[in-house]
């Protein structure tokens, strides 16, 4: 299979968009408070829900984005870190479980409160945090782990023959929880005592006494989860018969870009927060299709204001998403013969709760020439999602009917 049309699609993910009405702003959700023309104006073709995260499976970003790249992630996922591996170039052995390692903020408050304060340790700089995952290489020098520095709070450990089946928690999962009964089974828990060993390292790590003298949170806990080993993933070319990107600032969705065979776009100043480089990204998505069929472009600073439970941020993100990425892409795509673009919001993740939920989520495409003639009245919201009816109950399916090929 080939594109033989000449066509040009472009995903643009919004991580985390999709939110519950909130009290604070008069019963609105984010989406309906945030100003987002050109969402808006995508959503007045076509928009509907995606149940993007298949019964019974948590919704964490690695199974909300496979879902929509096409992939059903019941099938094909086995944990979010070896995508980061790919991205980083580790190559995962045959006994290699990777395991995703944040610097997380646990506040010691008595020998029976620890809470997670922060699952980014107050949003560390990839600087510091390179700083102090160098020194932890040392520190955790254990037979069989290796540790890899990532980007920002987000790094990796890969244990040879490590514990597959441990049971794990995404630490945005528990933000403001006692974690006291996850971590008092240091003793029979290998990887609770992989996170407890840590603590004395980090407790004065100069990186972290810098910190303190600025008043910002410290990294004094490493954490681990999203384990998996390595996955056979069909490439997106032969699934779908066009030759793709990726761009992301996030090691996650870079894997998974590579286990798809999309090609890894980099841009300059991409950081996940909401300094990151918009309009970077919109117009490298914008070069790359000179080339390339398809690109999956993935902004993070939407999620990160969920999981801080920053209203303001959120909307921030959502607008700034709307206008720098989603704008630039479509006044960029007038120079194509003709395309297709679709925004999404890969999972909610709601302020109130401050990580993910499995709600069915929001999405709206439209071809190039329908853009003039769509329905002004329509906004890209969760409401006007719901209301059109046009449900996809396997995420996975969106894709294929995006590019035409359902």
């Amino acid at each position: 299979m080939r594109n033989s049309t000449g066509t040009k699609y472009i995903l643009l993910v919004g991580d985390g968009m999709a939110d519950y009405p909130l009290a604070e702003l008069g019963g609105r959700t984010p989406l309906e408070a945030a100003r987002t023309p050109n969402m808006d104006l995508i959503a007045g073709c076509r928009i509907g829900l995606a149940n993007t995260i298949p019964r019974g499976m948590e919704p964490g970003s690695d199974v909300a984005n496979l879902s929509l790249l096409g992939y059903d992630p019941s099938a094909y996922r086995t944990g979010r870190a070896p995508f980061e591996a790919a991205s980083m170039g580790v190559r995962l052995g045959a006994d290699g479980v990777a395991f995703r390692m944040n610097l997380v903020t646990l506040a010691h408050r008595s020998e029976k409160e620890i809470v997670m304060m922060s699952h980014s340790s107050g949003d560390i700089t990839t600087r510091e945090a390179r700083a102090i995952v160098e020194d932890l290489k040392k520190a955790l020098s254990l037979p069989g782990i290796e540790i890899h520095a990532g980007v920002a709070y987000r790094h990796l450990l890969v244990w040879e023959g490590g514990p597959e089946d441990s049971k794990t928690i995404p630490p945005h999962d528990v933000l403001d929880q006692n974690m006291i009964s996850y971590l008092g089974h240091g003793d029979h828990d290998p990887v609770v005592r992989i996170i407890r060993l840590s603590w004395g390292y980090l407790k004065d790590h100069p990186v972290n006494l810098k910190r303190r003298e600025r008043g910002l949170m410290e990294a004094t806990s490493v954490w681990l989860w999203g384990q998996g080993k390595a996955l056979n993933l069909p490439p997106f070319r032969e699934r779908f018969g066009l030759q793709g990107g990726v761009i992301s600032a996030v090691d996650l969705l870079k894997g998974m870009g590579v286990y798809a065979g999309l090609r890894p776009v980099h841009v300059q100043g991409a950081t996940g927060y909401l300094d990151t480089n918009y309009r970077g990204k919109a117009q490298e998505a914008l070069n790359a299709l000179e080339d390339l069929d398809f690109m999956f472009v993935h902004v993070e600073a939407p999620d990160e204001a969920s999981h801080n439970g920053s209203v303001e941020e959120k909307i921030q993100a959502i607008e700034d998403f709307d206008e720098k990425v989603v704008g630039t892409v479509l006044e960029g795509l007038k120079r194509f013969h003709d395309y297709r673009i679709m925004v999404a919001s890969d999972h909610f993740t709601p302020i109130s709760i401050k990580t993910h939920a499995s709600d069915p989520t929001p999405f709206a495409w439209a071809q190039g020439k329908d853009l003039a003639s769509g329905n002004r009245e329509t906004g890209f919201t969760e409401n006007f999602a719901k209301r059109s009816g046009y449900f996809f109950n396997r995420g996975h399916d969106l894709m294929a009917a995006f590019l035409g090929r359902s």
